[in-house]
């Protein structure tokens, strides 16, 4: 068989062409995968247009954020939470002597108006407890979620019962008088209870609950 010896300029032209031959490809699969990743963003943006399409309203929870239990202004607090790390003068003014039993007050006592007021929910919830306490007056619990339970005591009215379905701002009730601390006059004791411990509420307003 005789062997076919190409000359330089022929060997030159192969090569071109077969780095041509490769760029081509190179460019095809290139284009393939921008289509594909054209065409998936397309979708994402048909998929978020459709839930945020002029036609759909976001919704966004703003009672999540612990709000004082009233409304009125000339509300006062009448007996502080009782801190075992507060001065001695503070704890003392935290304790209720009943009976010659010393009771320390696991809530905030709010009061200071003249005919009472309406208490209201400080976070959306469900109602899980409505009873009436000799000493305590009325008293409702709310489960407000997984770690955040409030407790409104000393109710003169209640305007919910057990298994309601509360909006923060939603009336709950009134203010009233217990037996167990008549001096405080019309009032209620507002407790928090977080991850099942006594908190102040007063360091806790205007706190996200999911941050707690």
């Amino acid at each position: 068989m005789k062997k076919v010896k190409l000359k330089k300029p022929a060997l030159y032209g192969i090569y071109a062409g077969m780095f041509a031959l490769l760029l081509a490809a190179l460019y095809y699969v290139d284009f393939s995968n921008s289509n594909l990743y054209k065409n998936n963003d397309d979708e994402d943006l048909q998929y978020v247009s459709r839930l945020f399409g002029s036609d759909e309203v976001p919704v966004v929870n703003t009672a999540s954020t612990i709000m004082r239990p009233y409304t009125d202004e000339n509300v006062k607090i009448v007996q502080n939470f009782y801190d075992y790390k507060a001065s001695e003068q503070d704890q003392e003014n935290a304790i209720t002597n009943y009976e010659q039993t010393y009771i320390q007050n696991m809530g905030v006592a709010y009061g200071g108006v003249e005919g009472g007021f309406d208490v209201i929910s400080s976070l959306d919830g469900t109602v899980t407890s409505v009873k009436e306490d000799k000493l305590l007056g009325n008293i409702v619990e709310i489960q407000n979620s997984d770690k955040v339970i409030t407790i409104y005591q000393s109710l003169s009215e209640v305007s919910v019962k057990e298994n309601d379905q509360v909006k923060q701002g939603d009336i709950i009730g009134k203010s009233g008088e217990a037996n167990m601390n008549k001096d405080l006059g019309s009032h209620i004791v507002f407790e928090l209870k977080v991850n099942g411990a006594y908190v102040n509420p007063e360091n806790y307003y205007d706190k996200n609950i999911n941050e707690l």
